[in-house]
């Protein structure tokens, strides 16, 4: 009997994908929310909430700690972090 193909659960993560992010606590950060929280977990929503996004495809800047780091992780699947311009 042949084995089944790897699941996406098991394949390697291609590096690269994920821009670099400045040290914590220097400069702002610009936050796109990429995806809906409609069926998501409570948790996950209300972190979008306190984050300051309310819709799909809303964007919000804000100065980078470590707390907001926390937030961003449990949302990474929803959001797109990128360093913010100097203007913004």
């Amino acid at each position: 009997m042949a084995r089944n193909p790897p699941t996406r659960k098991y394949r390697k993560r291609k590096s690269g994908r994920d821009p670099v992010l400045p040290p914590p606590g220097k400069g702002k950060l610009r936050i796109l929310q990429r995806r809906s929280g409609i069926g998501r977990p409570a948790v996950e929503r209300r972190t979008l909430e306190a984050l300051g996004l309310k819709h799909h495809q809303d964007t919000v800047v804000k100065p980078d700690h470590p707390a907001l780091r926390g937030m961003l992780y449990r949302v990474r699947h929803l959001v797109a972090v990128t360093p913010a311009k100097a203007k913004e």
